[in-house]
């Protein structure tokens, strides 16, 4: 018999989207960020941030076939997402994950975890070998086992991503190019992977 991926108490401690909002809003009306890590240059990333999912949470249209794979789930799910303020990829994708649970007429729920505060879940889900986020954990609403993962990024952007490291870019150069991915994409290719795992359950 499979496992909880987490219990229902630490379930319900996770934080909602506006929750985990508000959390980022207040620590950098502090002049700090998510996680044990501070300095000027995170804090600057989740100001940033916070501009990229303001945006993405007034633009984002959930594409159509995504809408109602969604709606047409044979059961509830739970989306448990491993994330930070600071990290750029979540907030590229972050409002994405909450715009189709939004959509999904209570099929989907959302709820929102710190990577760097629960490093034990984290560490279950590793992208070669390190704690990439944002990960997302499809979870049985009821049993709350693990249906499904996905994340870091959607294909084409880890392939971008390794491409530029590989290359030996600074942290600002390869995250301008695959920011530049993102806004080009419009959120498009993130739904369409969210599609493909989403009509694995159907």
């Amino acid at each position: 018999m499979a496992l909880s991926v987490l219990s229902a108490e630490r379930l319900s401690a996770a934080y909602s989207y506006p929750a985990y909002r508000q959390l980022i809003n207040e620590l950098l009306a502090q002049g700090l960020t998510t996680g044990p890590n501070q300095s000027e240059a995170l804090t600057h990333y989740a100001r940033l941030n916070v501009q990229r999912m303001e945006r993405i949470d007034k633009t984002v249209q959930v594409l159509p076939e995504l809408l109602v794979a969604a709606q047409e789930l044979p059961r509830p799910y739970v989306w448990l997402v491993l994330t930070e303020g600071w990290c750029g990829d979540a907030a590229q994708i972050v409002p994405t994950l909450e715009a189709v649970a939004q959509a999904s007429q209570g099929q989907l729920t959302t709820r929102y975890l710190l990577r760097d505060e629960n490093l034990d879940l984290m560490d279950r889900y590793l992208t070669n070998g390190g704690r990439a986020i944002p990960k997302l954990i499809m979870l049985d609403a009821i049993t709350l086992e693990e249906v499904a993962h996905w994340g870091p990024r959607p294909a084409p952007a880890q392939a971008l991503f390794l491409d530029l490291k590989g290359q030996g870019l600074s942290h600002e150069a390869y995250a301008e190019q695959v920011h530049a991915w993102y806004a080009k994409d419009k959120t498009r290719t993130t739904q369409a992977e969210l599609l493909a795992l989403i009509r694995q359950l159907s």
